[in-house]
Formats: C-alpha cells, structure tokens, sequence
C-alpha cells in the first residue's frame, strides 16, 4: 500500500505544503492549472533554507478580506479547472477554518489573512496535490508550532495563534512549541494537516515501508541554523515480514442505525458526507421495520479513532436517536495499487486513473476511478459507462501482458 508522511518539524504553513507534495511527484500542471483557477500562475522556484534544497511557492496574490459564504464561491468558480475530490476537500477545510474563528471570536463577518487569494490557491494547490498522489492514507508526525508573540488583523497574540490552537484542539495530532521563537505553524496549515488526518493511519500500520519519493517545501524565512521546510515522504509497504501468503488485516468499527422517516435524497447526501468524514465504506440496505413500515438499514464502516465523530454524524444527519456500534471488527485488506491507462475518446487521448487490487502477488480485480471518467465522457459526450468499459479493458490488456507494478 501507498502512504504519505508529513513532517512538520519546522511548522506548517498552506504554500509549504503545496510545495513539499508538489516535490514529492504530486502532478505539477494539474496543480498549476487547479491554482491558476483562483490566482495568476504560480511561480514555483528552488530554494535553499539552511542548506537544505526545497520547492518555493508565491501566488503574489493581492490580500483581499471575505465572508465565508463569499470564498467558498471562488472555490465553487474554480470546480471546472479542480478535481472534484480535491474541491470538496479544500471547502471542508474552509469550514474548519471559520468554526475556529467563531470558537475565538464568536460570529464573525470576514475571514483576514486566510480569505485572501493566496490562501485559497495554497490550499486548494494542497488539496490538489494530495489528491494526484492517490496514496492509501496518511501519517503525521508531530507539528511544531513555535513560541513568543507574533501580530496579525487583530493585532498581538500570543503562539499558536488562537485560531490555529482552536483547529488542531479538534484533531488527535501532536504538537511541540519547538525552539524557535515565531509563529511556524498558521491556521491554513494547522487546517490542511487537520483534514488530511482523516485519512491518518498508525505507526504499525506503516511498517515496514520503503522510501519511494521525498519532497522538501519551503517557507519564506530562512534563519542560519533552521531549515525552514516542510518534508513529505512516499512510501510503499513491502508486506508484512510474518506469515507469508496471508494478508493484510486491521480492525474496524461498524456502525448501524435504521431509518424509516429519510427520503432517498437526503440519504444520499448523508452517505457522501460520512465518506467524506473519513468513513471507510457506507451503504444503505432496504429492510421491513415494525409493523410492517419500509425503511433502510444504514451502515458506516470506520476506523475506530473516527467511530465518535462518524456517530455523531449520522445521528446529524439522519435524525436517528440511536446508533448501534460493533466494535473491532477485523478485516482483511487486500493490496492497492493506483495506476493510469490511456484511452481515445472522440479523438483525443486522455490518461485516465485505475485502482489494482492484489492478492498473492496477482491482481484479482480493478476498477476505473468514476470521477475521472466522468469528466472525460462529459468532455467527450459519450455515455460514462462506455468511458469505465473502456478504462478498464486497457487495464486488463496491461495486466495481461505484465506491464502493471507489483506493491512489493
């Protein structure tokens, strides 16, 4: 499996991101073109911070001050030119931003720093960039976050800044004051690092793992003795050392509850906000209640670090009172892999992306990416099934002749 590991040693900030995934093997013009959707293009450089070479980016975007309803339009004008996973993500972290301003300031009519351009591009660059990745999860390790005082719209705080304190109180990360005396850590970072921990895995869960790419983002500053970037590593496992042929295993929680009063659309709506949660799979199933009345049994599978938040969610959004939750559950998990296979469509070609799944060193089963293949048959104006039938013949003729990489 895929994974990628943060390392926010020397803080985090919304362009250092973008830039240590982007110097990872994040795709450059996709990232480009998603930021060039909100700013002028980038100008990405390289850089030196303390002897260390990093990725630098400035969006030179003017600072502009927005209501929240106002910058989540500017990422809704940018969906044409952004993947629509990464879009939904970068408007999740929006929404963490501004429940941690009203947490510090109560309601409140603008966002500052973080309603400017630069710090939509930067995250909706981020969002983007992790997306191109297609990694299987997340690990972070801890966040530094620096000491002292530092000044912005409402004048001296003291560090972390109060809305960056207020994001990262509602996460499990760890953090450290560090050595250095300013703010590392700003709020639009603590966010990113926030929602990319709903995809967190643990320690044990990484090992062991090889080093695949390794990528280095730079922040403005560069005191003598401090690299100030950002280090993201991809790694791949090499399976488990143990018993040999069998797989991989982790355990979940399922959680249920049954609904006899939820229209289908509002049912559908819930199922894409669990799984945007971090939920790892969620169905609803037709069944016969008491008395007769028809309704559905809805279930949501999460890891067990995500059950609390995941319940809570579905009793929000369903209106249930009750949710039932088998715990530790094991599963068994097969390998994945993502790969790209190139098909014409309407005369042009377009490289679209392909899951693999492995058991045993074979691929047993793939599957087209929707969202993707959507786009292109939009693009194309063929019907979407005829673009997934096409995507994953090309896989299989890839995998039949041996051209697709084993995970270990």
């Amino acid at each position: 499996m895929r994974f990628l590991i943060l390392d926010p040693f020397h803080g985090a900030a919304g362009d250092m991101i973008t830039a240590a995934l982007l110097d990872c093997g994040a795709d450059r013009d996709i990232v480009v073109k998603a930021m060039k959707a909100v700013v002028a293009e980038p100008a990405i450089s390289r850089v030196t911070r303390a002897g260390i070479r990093a990725l630098k980016i400035d969006t030179n975007a003017l600072s502009v001050h927005r209501t929240l309803d106002e910058v989540l339009k500017r990422i809704e004008e940018a969906a044409p030119h952004v993947p629509a996973p990464a879009l939904a993500m970068a408007g999740r972290v929006f929404l963490r931003i501004n429940a941690a301003e009203e947490e510090v300031h109560g309601t409140h009519v603008h966002f500052h720093e973080v309603g400017a351009d630069d710090a939509i591009a930067d995250i909706i660059g981020a969002c983007t960039a992790l997306h191109t990745l297609a990694v299987d999860g997340i690990r972070i390790l801890p966040v530094t976050l620096g000491h002292g005082t530092g000044t912005g719209s409402h004048g001296t705080f003291p560090i972390p800044a109060p809305a960056t304190a207020a994001i990262l109180r509602h996460t499990n990360l760890a953090t450290i004051s560090g050595l250095h005396v300013g703010e590392l850590c700003t709020p639009t970072g603590a966010a990113l690092l926030a929602e990319f921990a709903v995809q967190a895995v643990d320690e044990t869960a990484l090992a062991p793992y090889a080093i695949k790419t390794i990528g280095y983002g730079a922040g403005t500053r560069d005191p003598a003795h401090t690299p100030n970037v950002l280090r993201a590593m991809v790694v791949e496992t090499t399976g488990d050392p143990g018993t040999p042929g069998e797989l991989p295993q982790d355990t979940v929680d399922i959680l249920e509850t049954n609904v006899d009063d939820v229209s289908g659309e509002v049912i559908a709506h819930a199922i894409a906000r669990f799984m945007e949660a971090g939920a790892r799979d969620s169905s609803a199933t037709p069944i016969i209640m008491k008395k007769g009345r028809p309704g559905f049994l809805i279930r949501v599978i999460s890891l067990p670090e995500t059950s609390v938040q995941l319940a809570e969610l579905m009793a929000r959004e369903l209106g249930t009172l009750g949710i039932r939750c088998i715990p530790a559950v094991h599963r068994f998990i097969a390998d994945r892999t993502i790969g790209e296979v190139e098909i014409e469509l309407a005369g042009k070609r377009h490289k679209l992306p392909v899951k693999f799944g492995w058991m045993h060193g074979s691929v047993y089963m793939l599957k087209a990416e929707f969202e993707p293949a959507r786009a292109a048959a939009a693009q194309a104006g063929v019907p979407v099934r005829d673009v997934l039938r096409l995507v994953e013949e090309a896989a299989w003729e890839r995998v039949n002749a041996g051209r697709v990489q084993s995970p270990q």
